[in-house]
């Protein structure tokens, strides 16, 4: 019997058109196992209409109190649906890129996450701390009870107008008027927002007949439904080369495969980067330096914490999708990694992306409490050598979308 499984052994091993389809079906079984879905059964429905309008408004700079920012301004085609920025550059700024960085515009302390499947089915938690999140048939968000919609996408897409720094410009007449903790300031801004609207009759009209309204009918929230239907259209999930790899239409390189069985293997990335868009949406923290002034200021940015108050949930932040991610650097909540390969290492040897001769004490602390807070060791995924590195990036390649 040890015989004839030696010879088994040997005999699948010598082969290697068998071995090569023994690999691919491997990492096709771990991917579907991973909950991995093909693009058209992740995608939602949209309305055409609908989406054209709310095109206009993501372009549009009128829809920002101070009419200086568009959702356009931050999510850039270029940048793949990010801006390119470690930090996003809120109200104020100019240009693109780094002509935008050198602006006078306020800083946003977080990285722009770009919009790839925001809009398809099995996305419930938003932003990196999560502040928007779908738990059974409730939302969770900065609206406490009064969340102006059941859909996570559409209650999401009402913070940006309202958020200060980011489309509200924090000028004196804004801290008096609307920068306050209570929902009222945001309902203010919406009705500012809606009248524009209103004293575009052309822009108006179409509103009412895709939404079968009268004019007194109309509000804020046809025009928040009508972004939702141009993001689910625009930024729907295409195919990619590993799409095409699963269903059994295209191929992978050597490298692609031996990287993808890394990614669900040795690695252990698909124990977190999961399901349809590669997360679990789950909040785990990941040791990499905070990069500008942080959300919590000093440097420092407390995570998910700043939505639960619970001390379990420092320094945590939402698993990534990774939907283009090699096209959409730099990586982490505050833009500190640039390079794809570092932010592999982040994962498992983070320290060695420190310069400690640039660390004052507090930020020495801020690292020792972040060390402290990694409450699951066993997500840690073991050592990649240089190769293996490689190896993965060029699977990671092939999750970018192919037209």
């Amino acid at each position: 019997m040890r015989f004839a499984t030696s010879f088994l052994f040997v005999s699948i091993f010598m082969n290697f058109p068998v071995f090569g389809d023994w690999k691919e079906e491997l990492l096709k079984s771990a991917a579907q196992k991973s909950g991995y879905l093909s693009p058209s059964l992740v995608n939602r429905k949209f309305d055409k209409g609908k989406a054209a309008l709310g095109e206009i408004i993501f372009e549009s700079k009128v829809m920002s109190l101070n009419s200086n920012m568009s959702c356009s301004t931050c999510h850039i085609d270029k940048f793949s649906s990010a801006d390119g920025l470690p930090n996003a550059v809120g109200t104020g700024g100019r240009g693109t890129g780094m002509e935008r960085l050198n602006s006078p515009g306020l800083i946003i302390p977080r990285n722009t996450l770009p919009l790839w499947g925001r809009g398809g089915k099995f996305f419930p938690v938003f932003f990196w701390d999560g502040k928007v999140e779908q738990k059974g048939t409730s939302i969770i968000s900065q609206f406490g009870w009064a969340a102006p919609s059941s859909d996570p996408l559409v209650v999401s897409i009402h913070l940006p107008f309202v958020e200060v720094r980011e489309m509200v410009d924090d000028t004196a007449h804004v801290k008096d008027e609307f920068k306050n903790e209570n929902i009222g300031s945001a309902i203010k801004v919406q009705k500012i927002l809606a009248d524009r609207v209103r004293r575009n009759p052309g822009l108006l009209k179409r509103f009412l007949i895709s939404y079968q309204l009268d004019e007194k009918e109309f509000r804020f929230s046809h025009i928040i439904d009508s972004v939702a239907h141009h993001i689910k259209n625009k930024f729907r999930l295409r195919e990619s080369k590993f799409s095409r790899f699963v269903k059994g239409k295209g191929t992978l390189s050597r490298n692609e495969k031996e990287g993808g069985l890394l990614f669900y293997g040795k690695g252990k990335c698909g124990t977190c980067h999961q399901g349809p868009h590669f997360s679990d949406f789950k909040y785990h923290t990941i040791i990499t330096r905070d990069l500008g002034f942080g959300k919590n200021g000093f440097g420092v940015d407390y995570g998910h914490f700043n939505v639960t108050f619970d001390p379990d949930d420092l320094y945590k932040f939402r698993t990534p999708p990774l939907h283009n991610v090699f096209d959409t650097p730099p990586y982490f909540h505050s833009g500190s990694v640039a390079k794809l390969r570092d932010a592999i290492v982040a994962h498992y040897d983070p320290l060695s992306l420190y310069d400690w001769k640039k660390m004052d004490p507090i930020r020495r602390r801020e690292l020792y409490r972040k060390l402290a807070s990694v409450k699951n060791p066993d997500l840690i995924p073991n050592y990649l050598d240089k190769k293996e590195i490689q190896n993965v990036i060029e699977f990671l390649k092939t999750l970018s979308f192919v037209n």
